[in-house]
């Protein structure tokens, strides 16, 4: 990475809203392994907005409840520790975005929805799957995408130049490596430390598109974050600045994972919680 560059991506990474104390305490969760349900129901309750918006998911068409819940600590006895959490975090990241002004050339909506959609696919394979850090995989997806939007934010230029690249048959990293120096996975990966995220999912997000071997006979998490990412724009939910190679099939894809049985259940979960996330993007 150069050093006008990295100095221009990491004043971008300073300019950033400030987290919030909620999703701050959300992200510190991720790296302790005795969180309880009562913990992450705690974070949300204090936070009347996010506590609003769980409520609302949880009285959605995705959980099909015949009364109305109108507690917290009840939303947790539906949802469970994950679910709540990943849910809490989808909605406290993308409150972050849209406290931002946007490049002309980005686009908010289509970064939203292909970031959670990967998240909800990359969970959903690492709940399934003999994978390290599987706790992961859902935070791996959602802010996977990050170094696009740095470089969006902070290079805009550069960002412009690569748009008229991508799609020519070249991997994004090679377009960025040309234009920056560096690559959208390297600038995500040094926020996600910066901002002292859990090591496996540095280095998920660092080496989301590359093929590393197993280690120590388990997946490793960027290889799901990498197929999830691909599955996305598959499923035609992709943005402009991602680039996907050829690839197999969907139908493909899950058989090669050993997961062709449990596809049309995956997938239909995956779309319902997409939805339902949608309302509040």
């Amino acid at each position: 990475m150069d050093n006008v560059t990295r100095e221009r991506a990491i004043t971008a990474l300073n300019q950033l809203p400030p987290f919030s104390p909620t999703l701050n305490r959300l992200l510190a969760t991720l790296a302790k392994e005795d969180t309880s349900v009562a913990e992450i129901a705690g974070i949300v309750e204090k936070d009347t907005v996010l506590a609003g918006q769980v409520l609302k998911l949880v009285n959605s068409a995705l959980f099909a409840r015949s009364g109305t819940i109108n507690s917290v600590s009840h939303a947790v006895a539906i949802l469970g520790l994950n679910r709540l959490r990943n849910l809490a975090l989808s909605m406290s990241v993308i409150r972050l975005w849209k406290q931002m002004r946007a490049p002309e050339a980005w686009s908010p909506a289509a970064f939203n929805l292909h970031s959670v959609a990967t998240a909800i696919l990359a969970d959903g394979l690492a709940q399934r799957l003999d994978v390290h850090y599987p706790e992961g995989a859902f935070i791996a997806g959602l802010l996977h995408g990050m170094g696009k939007m740095l470089i969006a934010f902070a290079l805009p230029a550069e960002f412009q130049a690569m748009l008229g690249e991508y799609g020519e048959g070249r991997a994004a990293e090679v377009i960025e490596h040309k234009f920056l120096g560096c690559s959208h996975s390297e600038l995500a990966a040094m926020a996600l430390a910066q901002w002292k995220l859990p090591l496996e999912v540095q280095r998920a997000v660092k080496h989301q598109h590359e093929w590393l071997p197993m280690r120590e006979g388990k997946r490793e998490l960027s290889s799901v974050l990498h197929i999830a990412h691909d599955l996305a724009h598959q499923l035609e939910m992709g943005f402009d600045s991602c680039v996907v190679l050829e690839q197999p099939a969907i139908e493909v894809v899950f058989g090669d994972l050993g997961l062709a049985p449990e596809m049309d259940r995956i997938l239909g979960a995956f779309r319902k919680e997409l939805e339902a996330l949608r309302a509040f993007f």
